[in-house]
Formats: C-alpha cells, structure tokens, sequence
C-alpha cells in the first residue's frame, strides 16, 4: 500500500523544510511546525527570522495612508520638505500621538505604544524606515527575533514616557523605538568587545551621534524621546542579554508575543476609533 504524498513546508523557526503533517521539527524540535497559522504572516513574525523587518514597515506605511486619507493637509499646497503630505494634527491625536495634551486632557495613556507608528510627513516616514531597514537586522541578529521585539515595543513606549514626564504635549514617531535598538546595539558592542564588538560599537556610535546632532540644529526633534528610547534599549539589552551570551528564554517569548498582540490591538482601537469619529461625527 502507498503512502499518500505528503506536502512539505519551511519549518517557521528553523527554516528548514519538514513534512507538514510532522507532529515536531526534527531539526529544532518545534512543534507543530506545519500548522496553518504558523505558516501565515503572523506566525512568521512570532517564529520566523526574515518578515518582521518588513511587516514593520508596512505597519508604518499604513497608518501613515490612513492619517494621509483622514485630512491630507499637505495636498494641493506647496508645502516645505519637512511638511510634504503631513497628516492633520487631529488625525494623528486620533490614531494616538502622545504626549501632555493627549494623556493629560484625553487620558490616552495607549498613545505611549501607538505613537511610536505613526509619522508627520512623507519624509518622516521614510528616514524612519531607511533606518529600521539598516538598524533592525543587526539586532536581529544579535538578540534573536524575540528579543528585538520586546526592545523595539517597550524601548518606543519607554522614550514616549520619558517625554511625557519632560513636558512635551505632542509626539509621534518611530524614533524612540529607533533609539531603543541603536541602544541595544551599542551595549552589545560594548559588552561582547573584540574587533567584532568594537567595530559595532564604532558604527552605532557614528548614528547615535549623528541624530544627537540633528535633534539639536533642527527645531521640533523629540530629544527627550530619543535620550529616553536610547537609555532604555541599553537597559534592556542588559537585561535580556544577546544571543551570543546567554540563551533565550520562555520569558522572552511570550512577551515578545505579547507585545505584538497589544501593538495590533491598540493599533486596531485606533483606527477603529478615527473612522468612528470620520464618518458618524
């Protein structure tokens, strides 16, 4: 009697291709690899090594379309650069900018998550992503997917925070969160040392100074953000250690996972809540 052909899939955690049907990968003893869930895009965030970078960014782009189509203030004008397709100001205070005004007077405190995707001009967006394009795989590849997401979610909640305590009333941006990952980078650098580590901390140094620099020649730079996105990924790259020392945890897992699913569902409230108010106010 044949056997009845089998499908084949990449295994999520591994990549390694084992029959679908498998109960365990042979090959890094993950269960249940071949499950339909597992093979779609949210379980290749939560599992795979190679789509976070770039289901990240489509986040971003899409939050920013949807600001954009709420009230494009920047169409039919001509705008300056830093301005070119900006969002209006009360369609990102309703896709949850943060700052003093939005928690203080509307008691957002889920703008210190929600801020982190959203941007206030066509160039905005795209040195923010040009810059998790070239940061993000490094921390990759030194922390594992796990771990990045937990430094790039509570490194951006964390830089938000610290502006909020500073006094600013209204920030957005995915530069805190930027910050956390250069953070997290420079500690790996420093504290693997060698060549290897000098070389990293070298080359996250030369980013870190330059957006000091720019946060102080340009007026409207969040610094506050930036210094308290960049304090906390050395933290939590301290705290959570890189791949190379110390091995990933449960732990790490499921906050990992958790801050996905409270990233979709604040995101989610948000946009839910802006078309409320667009189309029944």
């Amino acid at each position: 009697m044949n056997n009845p052909q089998r499908s084949s899939v990449l295994c999520p955690k591994c990549r390694r291709l084992v029959s679908a049907d498998e109960r365990k990968c042979p090959h890094c003893d993950h269960l249940r690899p071949g499950a339909r869930w597992k093979q779609g895009p949210l379980g290749q965030i939560l599992y795979g090594q190679g789509q976070l970078i770039q289901w990240l960014i489509y986040l971003n782009v899409g939050l920013y379309l949807i600001s954009l189509f709420i009230h494009p203030r920047g169409l039919g004008v001509t705008p300056s650069p830093l301005t070119f397709l900006a969002p209006d100001s009360n369609s990102l205070l309703l896709l949850g900018a943060s700052g003093t005004i939005p928690i203080d007077q509307l008691g957002r405190w889920w703008s210190l998550l929600a801020a982190n995707y959203l941007h206030g001009g066509l160039l905005h967006l795209f040195f923010n992503m040009m810059a998790v394009g070239q940061i993000a795989p490094l921390i990759l590849r030194f922390y594992g997917q796990h771990r990045a997401i937990i430094i790039y979610t509570w490194g951006g909640i964390t830089g938000f925070y610290i502006s909020y305590v500073a006094g600013v009333p209204f920030t957005i941006g995915a530069s805190a969160a930027l910050c956390a990952l250069l953070g997290a980078a420079i500690y790996y650098g420093k504290s693997r040392g060698g060549i290897h580590g000098q070389a990293v901390y070298r080359q996250i140094g030369g980013w870190a100074v330059a957006i000091l620099v720019f946060g102080l020649i340009v007026p409207g730079i969040n610094n506050w953000g930036h210094g308290g996105g960049f304090a906390a990924g050395i933290a939590l790259g301290r705290v959570l250690g890189y791949s190379e020392n110390r091995a990933e945890k449960p732990t790490c897992r499921f906050l990992a996972r958790t801050s996905i699913f409270l990233t979709l569902v604040v995101l989610a409230w948000a946009v839910g809540s802006i078309f409320y108010y667009r189309f029944t106010g």
